[in-house]
């Protein structure tokens, strides 16, 4: 079993969603594509200097999730979440439709509720932490917006209509979801629990959310959103963002580092132990055909932040 410990400092590491696999440096389309790539790491660091504050904050959002699985004081029965996506389009193919939304919003229902097909491809080795989160969403609103823009990047500008871009809805209880095309080969990435509610929510590139329409391969299963979700209800990489890091959790192996393509198993890490990786994580970075199962430890990380006094509990609420 991993050891969990965390500091200021470790925390400001460990909270980091990598892309230094990711393209970013104007090469072509087909490369972006081998790897995933999401910001969060760029745009969490970008707001610890913007407010010097969110350090301590986020330190006391995981002492409050360390206390409350400790002490079993996470939220019983079924959360609901309310998703507003915000589209941005410049060209037709980036207005996407309400069928390619909503097949985003069935794939985030299928795999928070173990009812994913693949959920039965989970080795034997994992079956015992395997979960089911039961967390469901329903689309609440879409709200569209004609752009100039070629690319919004990832300082937050498709959130703020003062920079052309959509406000959030409501964003205390209701999940915000912009689409757009982020460029620089990322995929999408989320805010972490803690930051400020104005800038909220998870952004996903058009051509990567979703089953059909724009959604391109090897991302064209709805695992981006899947993935950037758990960042937003305070999953970190499995990996932990280091060499043989700690993601926080206690039933995932410790990874030598992120995971890629579709990885053969079983597939050993050279950490302490060598235990066998579970790259078919949801919070890895391989393939969305390579990645459906949350574990135990998880869930259990994401049902703190809903529990009273959690960071998220206004979601729990009717």
């Amino acid at each position: 079993m991993k050891k969990i410990l965390l500091s200021a400092v470790s925390l400001l590491l460990l909270v980091s969603c990598s892309n230094d696999e990711s393209n970013t440096s104007g090469e072509s389309t087909a490369t972006a594509r081998r790897h995933r790539g999401c910001a969060s790491h760029e745009v969490h660091e970008q707001q610890l200097r913007e407010n010097p504050e969110l350090a301590a904050k986020m330190q006391e959002i995981e002492n409050f999730t360390q206390n409350a699985i400790t002490n079993g004081r996470l939220v019983n029965g079924r959360i609901e979440i309310p998703v507003v996506v915000n589209v941005l389009y410049r060209t037709a193919a980036e207005n996407i439709s309400l069928t390619q939304i909503q097949s985003q919003i069935d794939v985030l229902n299928k795999d928070f509720n173990a009812l994913n097909s693949d959920f039965n491809q989970v080795p034997t080795t994992f079956s015992g932490v395997k979960a089911n989160v039961r967390i469901t969403f329903v689309l609440d609103a879409v709200y569209r917006k004609s752009t100039k823009k070629t690319s919004w990047g990832t300082r937050d500008a498709m959130k703020k209509s003062s920079q052309g871009g959509l406000n959030p809805t409501s964003p205390t209880t209701k999940l915000n979801l912009w689409v757009c095309t982020i460029g620089g080969g990322i995929l999408g990435y989320a805010q972490f629990p803690g930051g400020s509610s104005a800038t909220d929510g998870v952004v996903i590139d058009s051509k990567y959310l979703g089953t059909t329409g724009t959604a391109t391969a090897p991302f064209n299963k709805g695992r981006t959103a899947t993935h950037e979700v758990g960042h937003w209800m305070n999953l970190r990489h499995i990996w932990g963002d280091a060499t043989c890091g700690s993601d926080l959790v206690s039933d995932t192996p410790t990874h030598n580092t992120a995971n890629y393509g579709m990885p053969a198993f079983p597939h050993y890490s050279t950490c302490s132990g060598t235990p066998i990786e579970m790259t078919m994580n949801y919070m890895d970075y391989t393939d969305d055909a390579g990645m459906y199962m949350f574990s135990n430890g998880q869930k259990s990380r994401m049902l703190a932040i809903f529990a009273s006094g959690g960071s998220r509990f206004s979601f729990a609420q009717p």
